[in-house]
């Protein structure tokens, strides 16, 4: 399912292609470009979800972030999320590329995967995916963009 994410995400949404696509020949092009249907069928529901969080409102509340606030992973969620998944999620928060609520919705649409193999790149895909469809998460999602497609790192100052 994660894989048929990537694709969407890569060919369709990130590429600004034409966002009305038929659901019928989206199905047909992914199978016929080689993925299940059962993961498919998985991936449109898990964007149908992500698409519902466009019309929450995101509090003032959350906006910022708390320095005195820790975040409690579940059992269930440590066992998704490694140590350096939850480091780099602490990580986007201290350069406010998240924020409490958006970070919640982060780790809410990693859970709802229907994968236990999970990385930290895996959870920088899910990052961009969340803050392109919230709207007024503009500048977050370019922070974000900008880290994971940093190509900067082997210059020597």
């Amino acid at each position: 399912m994660f894989d048929v994410l990537m694709y969407l995400f890569e060919t369709y949404i990130h590429n600004q292609e034409e966002m009305r696509v038929d659901q019928d020949k989206l199905t047909n092009d992914l199978s016929d470009a080689g993925f299940h249907r059962e993961d498919i069928f998985n991936a449109l529901i898990w964007l149908e979800k992500l698409v519902d969080y466009q019309d929450e409102l995101i509090s003032p509340v959350f906006l910022t972030t708390d320095s005195f606030s820790m975040r409690i992973y579940t059992q269930e969620e440590s066992q998704r999320l490694d140590v350096n998944c939850r480091g780099f999620l602490l990580f986007l928060e201290q350069i406010q590329v998240l924020n409490l609520k958006t970070r919640e919705l982060v780790i809410e649409r990693i859970m709802a995967l229907d994968t236990l193999d999970f990385n930290l790149d895996d959870l920088k895909w899910v990052v961009l995916m969340v803050l392109f469809n919230l709207p007024g998460c503009e500048g977050a999602y370019q922070k974000m963009e900008e880290l994971l497609f940093d190509h900067n790192d082997d210059i020597t100052h």
